[in-house]
């Protein structure tokens, strides 16, 4: 089934000029690219899309750390895209993350882990819909 997720290259990656890179590794991958857009979060835009995670103790320090610097949002396309994608950056601590993926290539912590991906196709519709219109993403 053709899915949708999203990516999101964080601030510790923007901030090592990796985007490239991870950008390589998603298309090498066969996904889609239906949208590209650097953008810097607000407080409250982080506060809201990590909305799932309020009632968790690490809420308020991935918050914070989400609006730091600049982030690049990227909406995937690919059959079997949630699966797929993160099998490709790997597990949440780049210490325990498989080697060859984005995490364990460009993270440097479970805090500071480069990417995010969506954990559900419910999440993915959702997070892809947080940061583009339909209108605005393209499949040729």
């Amino acid at each position: 089934m053709i899915e949708r997720t999203l990516a999101i290259v964080k601030p510790d990656a923007v901030k090592k000029n990796v985007i490239g890179e991870i950008t390589a590794m998603i298309t090498k991958a066969g996904f889609a690219i239906l949208g590209l857009r650097m953008t810097k979060l607000s407080k409250a835009q982080a506060s809201a899309f990590y909305e799932v995670h309020k009632e968790r103790p690490f809420y308020g320090e991935l918050v914070d750390y989400m609006c730091s610097g600049k982030i690049v949002a990227i909406a995937l396309e690919k059959e079997n895209a949630i699966e797929d994608y993160r099998k490709l950056i790997g597990s949440t601590d780049p210490k325990e993350a498989d080697e060859g993926t984005v995490r364990k290539l460009y993270g440097e912590s479970k805090s500071y882990n480069a990417v995010h991906g969506s954990d559900s196709a419910e999440n993915g519709i959702r997070e892809v819909s947080f940061f583009f219109t339909e209108a605005e993403l393209v499949n040729v």
